[in-house]
């Protein structure tokens, strides 16, 4: 069972930048590909981006590329997300997700363990 907290969300201006972070406990981290998703009131939950086991391997969805970066640090159990040039339509929360598997997987439902989600609100 893997536990992950998600942190960093906050207000920001439209062109400004976060970074989110996912701590992991109680499992093995590197067995585990991860993944950011948001969801927006109203909306589905969408995919955001996804990392490989070592992270190797990323993919973004088209929204965020060359705006958004996934990394992870194994030694630290964590998984980021760096946020630049951040959008009103943004604005969400947004989840990180856990499934032990060693292809990367970019449908929320492939899934197995969330975090509780941190609340992005970007201002126009």
């Amino acid at each position: 069972q893997v536990h992950l907290v998600e942190s960093g969300g906050g207000l920001v201006q439209a062109g400004g930048s976060l970074r989110l972070s996912c701590a992991a406990s109680g499992g093995t981290f590197s067995s585990y590909v991860m993944g950011w998703f948001r969801q927006a009131p109203g909306n589905e939950r969408e995919f955001v981006a996804t990392i490989s086991r070592l992270g190797r391997t990323t993919r973004s969805a088209d929204s965020v590329k060359g705006r958004f970066t996934i990394s992870r640090d194994n030694a630290k159990n964590t998984v980021y997300l760096q946020m630049n040039s951040l959008k009103p339509e943004d604005t969400a929360v947004y989840y990180c997700a856990a499934k032990d598997t060693a292809m990367i997987r970019t449908t929320s439902n492939e899934y197995d363990y969330w975090g509780q989600g941190t609340q992005v609100t970007v201002s126009s």
